[in-house]
């Protein structure tokens, strides 16, 4: 069994705390900042053996240096990010697997918010972590890729086990609905879905993970029927203001 724990960070950053409690190993993915881990990581006398980068962004890696000094772990990245990754010591794309303890994760190129980003699914846990490649109800902005890589990227992630746990990176779930509903204005799920989340956030609960069977049925990106479609949608929403 793999415990996952939530680090909020920065103002709507989530940092992944994962230990499989067979071999007692503990990674971090996506460590924005070095002490709320170190705290969390003590608390419940983990040791973490691994950091898992997805890509290259500050609000991504700003903590390794400090995780790795204080605990001699070794920083797992994407190889097309080696340059921007300066703490790196693994790097890995397409194919390869990384382990927490007895489980394997299968590392997946997912390109368009970075030019190298990478997710990492296990799938015997049933869990993926995306970065900022696929948010609750959203995609990432497409700082260095294509709309094209993005559909591509939905699609793949969408044919993963609809039971598949989703952690992303960021609580950005209520104003991705809001869109999301302008987008696809007669989603009864969306509609549903969103009334949750406002509910969740007015008592100040986070809305992630989330799962791809949520995903399939409400995120307007993953739902796009083309490579255009998805264009259209992320260009209206790099603007929404609603």
């Amino acid at each position: 069994m793999i415990e996952v724990v939530r680090i909020p960070a920065l103002s709507d950053n989530y940092i992944w705390l994962a230990h499989d409690e067979a071999s007692g190993e503990t990674i971090v993915v996506d460590p924005a900042v070095a002490d709320p881990v170190l705290e969390a990581a003590a608390a419940r006398g983990w040791t973490i053996s691994a950091i898992w980068n997805t890509h290259w962004h500050p609000d991504h890696t700003g903590g390794n240096a400090a995780i790795k000094a204080a605990t001699g772990c070794t920083v797992i990245a994407p190889a097309a990010e080696a340059a921007k990754i300066p703490t790196a010591d693994r790097l890995v794309a397409e194919g390869d697997t990384v382990a927490l303890g007895g489980f394997q994760a299968e590392v997946i190129d997912v390109p368009a918010h970075t030019a190298g980003h990478i997710a990492y699914h296990l799938p015997e846990a049933a869990i993926v972590f995306v970065g900022d490649t696929l948010f609750a109800m959203g995609c990432g902005r497409l700082f260095e890729g294509t709309a094209a890589q993005m559909f591509a990227n939905m699609q793949r992630l969408a044919a993963l086990p609809a039971d598949t746990t989703v952690y992303c990176a960021h609580e950005y779930t209520q104003s991705n609905g809001r869109y999301a509903l302008v987008a696809e204005p007669d989603n009864a799920a969306l509609v549903e879905r969103m009334a949750e989340v406002d509910t969740m956030r007015a008592e100040g609960l986070p809305t992630v993970p989330t799962t791809i069977a949520l995903e399939r049925a409400t995120n307007p990106f993953m739902r796009a029927a083309s490579v255009e479609e998805l264009a259209e949608r992320r260009a209206a929403k790099d603007s929404f203001r609603g």
